[in-house]
């Protein structure tokens, strides 16, 4: 959204888009917010939507959506405090009132000054006040001996009714239990636990730099053995020549054999010492990096509370039976990266749901069950995590889809009708891509499978898809376990080390000089029944080519949105646990490189960006590489005007803000909450940055703090406009580094304009 022009809407448009998504985030928490072992976080994301949702109605004008968000707000703020015990009698109230905000949202006389709106808010600030004179229940008395409560079970869902079904079996070793009692719990931040994830693999890393060591010592014995032996031949051949008179010499040459021979045991001792300490302190720093890991672990099960309402929703609209099955839901994922699975797996679930199952009558005539299977299965594989959703629907019409991509111009007739299966299918993950002819409320922007390729590339994963006509599709995204440590395949390119990380790795393989065949200047070669475009690695990263590779070539295979390579490299040096370190900012994006590491003997090593090393091969290919002077010339032009951020998780204050400093003739930028902030303010130059307080993932003084801490950042001046005006919250946001703070009442008035020109002049 945060991309999206929405300068043509108006301020009641613009609440009516934010409504419709605030209000399907508190109707989904709504409906978790009873359960007694619901998080903290859940509440607090059903105030801050119920908050967003007031103040966006303020804004507007619309009092009557202004008090019952507000009521909505009270009540989860005293169910946070624990004042209010959200049971079953509660939810009905709540429900009427985020489907008032849904209704008065999209009616056209919510404006009306004598229309019903008024009346029906005071029915229904009403409950909601009652639920609060509702006196919290007594916490039942559970004995000391009391299991433990089991997981939720997973939730079938079927039009109609649900099911539910034992959760998968699940072994987990002693050292990962994590059921302890209660009052063992400790609070530790998210950042710190990332500094401790850190740490562990930097230990884990500078552990394993004691192998170089041992094996320097195994050399060294070796040497020893050969010394022995040639002392050894040195005495028996003095012994057999001695035929004078008495000489010293044997006598020293047998001190000498003996001396070797006591160097040789302490060597011995030496070197099984210190190959015992070097495997159990590997084995330690291992252990430790583990149980690190485990504890920024959640289970798959917290992401997808809820997947079993979305599917059972939309098979209601779609009027299809659907029965989901979510197997592996206690499988750990990285906390970082299970914040991000949400809206891909969304966009495939809706994918599976419309494209892929077909109605009952359909299916029953196929010879199928009426009702359909989506099975969501996640599991550990080589290191890796390993997400499939597969469906038993209709599966991918493979000639429509091909039909499809000439018709939008993306492929010439006679290329397309050449291209596998798998090459057919990537097309589907192209930005606006869609095989639907007609636009609906799901499917048909051809918005949706390049996002979900997006969020996996953007942590370094992949995601492939597989289609029966008739019988199945299967989507499979492999993730990494952690973003820490990366496992990664080692190659030398002109004589220094470069790592692939696996994830992004198709296939290596060994390809002959003779299997090589050019074409118009470019050079191929066949493998698995097609054809891989074939490019030296040293040339796309401009280093010397070093030694030549021999015959047959060492070749990584790696793709990106339907391009496939094959990099010659000089050699492959073998896979290796790397710790990722961040290049330096100050470097800027380096080319066709993400990050760093070290290796075991302390050498740097760097990590490839394998999406932006496809696209400088493409470059290369196709001539299209930008020479610097025309670089410079488009960052002139985007210095042209002031820049500015606008940070607010409001779609409406968002619009606003952003119109009000375009009318001034500024150049604007928008973000959707502080990290997202951060992220655009460390890839661009910002003359100004105005943010909201009260945001999810980081607040605004979670971000001014971060900027004002950077060197390279803290002169960008910091405007914080928020709703809340107390003293203590405008000291707060000073105090951190904000330049100034203003209320959001400063829109009505010019406030807020002369502030920004203040701080950085007028737009040039």
């Amino acid at each position: 959204m945060a991309d999206e022009d929405l300068s043509g809407f108006s301020m009641l448009e613009l609440f009516r888009l934010e409504a419709e998504s605030q209000t399907s985030v508190l109707s989904a928490g709504v409906l978790a917010v009873e359960s007694p072992d619901r998080s903290p976080r859940l509440v607090e994301s059903l105030m801050r939507a119920a908050h967003s949702l007031k103040g966006a109605a303020r804004i507007v004008g619309l009092d009557p959506a202004v008090r019952v968000a507000h009521a909505l707000e009270d009540c989860f703020v005293a169910a946070g405090v624990g004042t209010l015990r959200v049971g079953p009698e509660h939810v009905d109230a709540l429900l009427e009132g985020i489907d008032f905000l849904s209704a008065i949202a999209a009616a056209d006389d919510a404006l009306a000054p004598d229309g019903p709106w008024g009346r029906r808010a005071d029915a229904v600030v009403a409950r909601l006040t009652s639920l609060g004179s509702t006196p919290a229940p007594a916490p039942a008395l559970v004995p000391a001996a009391a299991p433990s409560p089991r997981m939720p079970d997973t939730v079938v869902a079927i039009p109609g009714h649900a099911v539910a079904l034992p959760p998968d079996p699940v072994t987990i070793p002693a050292s990962e239990t994590m059921l302890e009692p209660v009052d063992r719990v400790v609070r530790v931040s998210a950042d710190s636990l990332t500094r401790l994830v850190g740490l562990a693999g930097e230990s884990l890393v500078e552990t394993r730099q004691l192998r170089p060591f041992v094996d320097s010592l195994l050399s060294l014995r070796a040497s020893q053995v050969d010394l022995c032996d040639t002392v050894a031949a040195l005495e028996d051949r003095v012994t057999v020549d001695r035929s004078g008179p008495a000489s010293p010499l044997p006598a020293m040459v047998e001190r000498l054999r003996a001396r070797c021979e006591e160097t040789l045991v302490a060597i011995n001792r030496h070197l099984e010492d210190f190959e015992s300490f070097a495997r159990r302190n590997e084995d330690l720093s291992g252990r430790l990096h583990h149980e690190v890991i485990v504890s920024r672990m959640r289970p798959l099960a917290d992401g997808l509370r809820g997947i079993p309402r979305l599917v059972r929703d939309l098979s209601r609209t779609l009027g299809k039976q659907v029965r989901l099955e979510v197997r592996g839901e206690q499988t750990g994922v990285d906390r970082d990266i299970l914040d991000k699975l949400e809206a891909p797996l969304t966009h495939l679930l809706r994918n599976a749901l419309d494209h892929g199952i077909e109605p009952a009558t359909e299916r029953i005539a196929a010879g199928k069950p009426a009702a359909g299977t989506i099975v969501l299965e996640a599991r550990h594989r080589a290191g890796m995590l390993q997400i499939v959703l597969s469906d038993d629907g209709r599966g991918v019409d493979i000639e429509r889809l091909r039909s499809r991509a000439v018709e939008r111009d993306l492929v010439a007739r006679q290329v397309a009708e050449r291209l596998s299966e798998a090459e057919i299918l990537e097309f589907l993950f192209l930005p606006g891509f869609s095989t639907k002819e007609q636009v609906t409320e799901l499917s048909g922007r051809g918005v949706g499978l390049d996002v979900v390729q997006s969020m996996v590339k953007g942590v370094g994963g992949t995601v492939r898809v597989a289609s029966q006509p008739g019988r199945r599709t299967v989507f499979t995204l492999q993730l990494p376990i952690t973003m820490s440590v990366i496992r990664a395949l080692l190659v030398d390119i002109g004589g220094e080390p470069y790592a692939f990380p696996l994830t992004r790795i198709d296939r290596i393989l060994l390809c002959g000089h003779a299997d090589v065949r050019t074409i118009e200047g470019r050079q191929y070669f066949d493998h698995d029944g097609g054809s891989i475009g074939l490019v030296v690695a040293a040339q796309i990263l401009d280093v010397d080519g070093g030694e030549a590779p021999g015959d047959p070539m060492p070749v990584v295979v790696i793709s990106d949105r339907g391009q496939r390579f094959g990099l010659v490299v000089n050699a492959i040096l073998g896979e290796r646990d790397l710790e990722v370190r961040p290049l330096d900012p100050r470097l800027g994006k380096v080319p066709d490189i993400s990050s760093a590491s070290l290796l075991e003997n302390g050498d740097p090593v760097l990590i490839v960006d394998v999406e932006d090393l496809v696209l400088s091969i493409d470059n290369v290919l196709m001539g299209r590489r930008l020479s610097r002077l025309e670089f410079e010339r488009i960052a002139q032009q985007t210095r042209r005007s002031k820049r500015i951020l606008v940070v607010d998780d409001s779609i409406t204050v968002r619009e606003l803000e952003r119109q009000l400093l375009q009318s001034r003739g500024f150049t604007v930028d928008v973000a959707v909450d502080g990290m997202d902030g951060w992220n655009a303010i460390r890839g661009g130059d910002y003359d100004l940055v105005v943010t909201d307080v009260d945001m999810p993932r980081m607040d605004g003084v979670g971000l001014v703090t971060l900027l004002k801490n950077d060197p390279l950042r803290r002169h960008i001046p910091v405007v914080i406009v928020s709703y809340k005006d107390r003293e203590e919250d405008r000291l707060r946001g000073l105090d951190a580094g904000a330049n100034r703070y203003l209320t959001k009442s400063s829109f009505h008035d010019e406030t807020f304009l002369h502030t920004v020109i203040d701080l950085v002049g007028e737009p040039a």
